[in-house]
């Protein structure tokens, strides 16, 4: 349960830092370039990122406990993969065939967003590989 716990504030934290800098910086002259697309109270709703990052990072705690070998960062990193095609490709795929974006805009979101995943892959398999190397042996 500890690593679940220690996994979910490591896996949250890093997908709103990695969020802040891809959205916040990376795209961000991208985003104003194209205000007519986006919703007029856009900010006010932010908050739904937030816990929508707050139900991604449990599950993805969640799943990866479920099949969890301790193979290391690799095992961190195939499982974020897999996750980001998942996301990433639902999202930046799916919004390009919804709204009117360009095309480049769809790439880079599902890039990043794939890097993003991978990142949270490794840190996850870190904490596990760190708390089981903290447990007191028996």
């Amino acid at each position: 349960m500890k690593k679940m716990l220690l996994g979910f504030v490591a896996v949250f934290v890093t997908l709103e830092v990695l969020d802040a800098i891809i959205h916040g910086v990376i795209l961000m002259s991208t985003y104003m370039a194209m205000q007519n697309v986006w919703r007029a109270d856009m900010m006010a709703k932010m908050w739904v990122l937030h816990v929508v990052k707050i139900i991604t990072a449990f599950f993805f705690v969640v799943i990866f406990s479920k099949g969890y070998e301790n193979k290391g960062i690799m095992e961190g990193l195939r499982y974020g993969f897999y996750v980001g095609m998942i996301i990433s490709s639902g999202f930046a795929l799916g919004s390009y065939a919804s709204y009117p974006i360009p095309h480049m805009l769809a790439i880079h979101w599902f890039l990043l967003t794939l890097v993003e995943y991978l990142i949270a892959g490794a840190v996850l398999a870190q904490v596990y590989k760190q708390v089981k190397e903290a447990a007191p042996k028996a």
